[in-house]
């Protein structure tokens, strides 16, 4: 059993052996898009039908998309790292050359992505450093059929297929 404290960049070079997808959530809030990037996305429940995301706790937008109780998440192509980039900026207005679409209950889908699922926010949970952000799918559709942008070792990529025996 260590006795030392766990070295935080020694803690996430070795989960970054993981693969992640790359995520973009994404709510409407004083008449304005904003959005974030996450790599945490998962399914929670089927039923009722869950979904979870942890937004750092320092992020400037998820105040925003929290308050706004209603998001998307946005399933990044391998063709979409400029969204992460865009999104990640300091830009005064991150989605001024981002292509999208408003779904039916004004949140942004990125033209592009591989699928959006659309929540309404059920609860929020302090987890660290994070929130756990947990949201009931209200809709949700496929969208591009690419390949989704993962994360790995701190690069972006894509998924290979094995090849078929």
């Amino acid at each position: 059993m260590p006795t030392e404290p766990l070295d935080s960049r020694e803690f996430r070079r070795i989960l970054g052996h993981y693969p992640t997808g790359v995520c973009a959530i994404t709510a409407m809030h004083g008449g304005a898009p904003k959005g974030l990037i996450v790599g945490s996305f998962t399914s929670v429940s089927l039923d009722p039908p869950l979904v979870a995301f942890l937004p750092d706790r320092r992020s400037k937008s998820w105040p925003e998309i929290e308050a706004a109780g209603h998001f998307c998440v946005n399933v990044l192509s391998d063709q979409q790292q400029d969204i992460c980039g865009a999104l990640a900026s300091k830009a005064e207005d991150k989605f001024a050359a981002l292509p999208y679409r408003l779904s039916s209950a004004g949140h942004p889908i990125f033209e592009g992505a591989v699928a959006w699922i659309e929540c309404r926010l059920y609860a929020v949970h302090e987890a660290g450093d994070h929130y756990i952000a947990i949201g009931e799918v209200i809709d949700l559709d496929v969208g591009a059929p690419h390949p989704p942008l993962l994360f790995l070792q701190g690069k972006y990529g894509s998924f290979l297929p094995a090849a078929e025996l």
